[in-house]
């Protein structure tokens, strides 16, 4: 997987093809040139040359490609001049077959760098698009220090619906964070429409329990189910943080728990007694929204996340065990704490990849009230 740094997106660049991989085709031509010139008369390696151009398509460009294979036939003419003549029936052949295959290994190596052209302008839409959508947020909110971070699974132009989103309001900081069922430029979509509602109401509405409400609205009328109801919606954890009270009120929308790393060392899951239902399934589940209050005092760093880091596994299957991982790292500020967590996630997850995109926040109350 990329680990995109807080609020800059991933880049990526055509591959460059390095020196040491044009040197293989080459030394191969050299050795098959050389081995076959002064082989036994009844033996005959020239076959052996059609490696070279297709081991060529695998990494390079149709230029190059064709280039190799040009130089693999021109061997096999001087193999062919040295040993018997052009005109040798076996020659003849070989350098006819030699020829078919790099030019088929020219036209397969131009329909990958087209593959990989139209991915990169994929890519580069979707994300841009989601550079767009997810602002970064601030370093410092009142008082507040934040740090936020993006890891995007690397599985073409796949990227999450995952959001978050901080807005200040007189009286402290409202915060959200989310995952869209759901990838691609759809998901990234219905993550536009959620923090969308959520900037537009963030400053309008008195409680949590109403500016859920509105977006539980705005979900339900908009997010694009495919006419299949149930099929989408939005797991969403919804925070206020007072500046005058060392609390957070917090509302869960069917979202993993946020974590409370204390600064005396250890970690608590903020846990709702009475989580309300993601976003887009009121309308299936009988239920009330409330808020619940948590301690929240100078010191502790708040923990937000997205499944995608909990779902990461090992080798062996397990999962990432992030309540007892931060628990060891008391006394961490929020940037220095994200970036410990991404790191040991990275070299937890088979083969530091990610299975599905994940987002964190961190919160500090680092002003005395």
């Amino acid at each position: 997987m990329d680990l995109r740094p807080p609020s800059h997106p991933r880049h990526h660049r055509s591959p460059t093809v390095g020196h040491a991989q044009l040197a293989v085709p080459f030394a191969l031509i050299a050795l098959v040139t050389t081995v076959d010139v002064l082989a036994p008369p009844e033996v005959h390696l020239g076959p052996f040359l059609a490696a070279a151009p297709a081991v060529t398509a695998s990494f390079a460009g149709p230029r190059m490609t064709g280039f190799v294979g040009l130089v693999a036939v021109l061997a096999q003419v001087v193999v062919a001049t040295t040993r018997t003549s052009l005109t040798d029936l076996n020659h003849t052949f070989q350098i006819i077959a030699l020829v078919m295959i790099s030019a088929f290994a020219t036209f397969f190596a131009h329909l990958r760098e087209v593959h990989e052209k139209e991915v990169t302008q994929l890519r580069s839409v979707a994300e841009t698009a989601q550079e767009v959508v997810l602002r970064p947020l601030a370093d410092r909110i009142g008082p507040l220090g934040v740090a936020s971070v993006y890891l995007a699974a690397a599985a073409e132009a796949q990227i999450g619906g995952d959001l978050y989103a901080a807005a200040r309001t007189a009286t402290g900081t409202r915060l959200i964070i989310g995952d869209v069922r759901g990838k691609g430029l759809e998901a990234v979509g219905d993550a536009a429409l959620v923090l969308g509602a959520f900037r537009a109401s963030a400053h309008q509405e008195a409680g949590l329990p109403g500016l859920v409400d509105y977006l539980e609205a705005a979900v339900s009328a908009d997010l694009d189910g495919g006419g299949d109801e149930g099929e989408s919606f939005v797991t969403a954890a919804v925070l206020e943080i007072p500046d005058a009270e060392p609390v957070v009120h917090l509302v869960s929308c069917g979202h993993p728990p946020p974590l409370l790393v204390l600064r005396a060392g250890g970690a608590e899951q903020l846990a709702v007694d009475r989580p309300a239902p993601p976003l887009g399934l009121a309308g299936l589940v009988a239920s009330s929204v409330t808020a619940q209050t948590f301690a929240f005092t100078e010191g502790d760093v708040l923990l937000l996340y997205t499944d995608g880091v909990l779902e990461a596994r090992d080798g062996a299957g397990a999962f990432y065990p992030l309540a007892r991982r931060v628990s060891a790292w008391p006394g961490l500020r929020p940037q220095a704490l994200l970036d410990r967590v991404c790191e040991d996630l990275l070299a937890h997850a088979a083969g530091n990849t990610l299975d599905d995109d994940a987002a964190m926040v961190a919160i500090e109350r680092s002003a005395a009230l």
